[in-house]
């Protein structure tokens, strides 16, 4: 009777431990998927015109500028990508999984997307900044990521000079809150909302990297010389 008793203690704590162990796996493969997931939006935004595009200084080039970062080809693309990593780590989690979530997810970030660029046409229009990101190019490469950083912080203006990327700060921070307004009320929240507008920046500088590097990345992977 005590020897069945000991085994059965013993099937018991392998199967905890199995269970354990196939949990563990899955949140890895699921952590995996989400960086898979997030790294693709980010390496889709630098190809989709966002940082480059515009092609002078006057209104209806920026306009154009602004409306395919929005909802260009490639910006779609990201769109959903970017959705699609919002739905695989559930957030907002109000708005559940399933079509019915990702649906929300997707509308919410090209609703998003097209606030911040209005905001942005706005404000580089109004105070005569330019948009675009200038590559430095080169073989240094940390002057190179420095030159992104600054572009980041700062930009242009369509005099040839440079100031404070208004533009860029004030469309951000400005489209973060605007946009929490659809969410669930948890997530509007003044704190949540400077956190977005900041990883907004946070991606405009991998946006302006992808920019400043991406050519040469595209001209070894095609055996061009730059």
């Amino acid at each position: 009777m005590a020897r069945k008793v000991h085994i059965e203690a013993i099937m018991t704590i392998r199967t905890l431990i199995r269970s354990n162990l196939l949990a563990r796996a899955q949140q890895h493969r699921s952590r995996k998927r989400r960086l898979l997931l997030l790294a693709a939006a980010i390496l889709l935004i630098p190809v989709s015109g966002y940082s480059q595009g515009a092609d002078s200084s006057e209104w209806q080039a920026k306009l154009r500028f602004h409306a395919n970062s929005a909802y260009g080809l490639q910006g779609l693309v990201a769109s959903a990508t970017y959705a699609g990593y919002l739905q695989e780590i559930d957030s907002p989690r109000e708005w559940g999984q399933g079509g019915v979530g990702y649906g929300r997810r997707l509308a919410s970030t090209l609703a998003y997307s097209g606030v911040r660029n209005v905001l942005g046409f706005g404000l580089d229009s109004a105070l005569h900044q330019d948009p675009r990101y200038y590559r430095l190019g080169g073989d240094r490469l940390w002057r190179r990521v420095s030159h992104a950083i600054r572009g980041t912080i700062l930009t242009r203006t369509d005099s040839g000079g440079e100031t404070f990327a208004t533009w860029r700060f004030g469309s951000a921070y400005s489209a973060a809150f605007l946009s929490n307004q659809w969410r669930p009320d948890r997530v509007n929240t003044t704190k949540l909302s400077l956190a977005q507008g900041s990883t907004q920046i946070a991606f405009d500088l991998a946006v302006n990297l992808g920019s400043e590097f991406w050519p040469d990345v595209k001209n070894k992977m095609l055996h061009r010389r730059p």
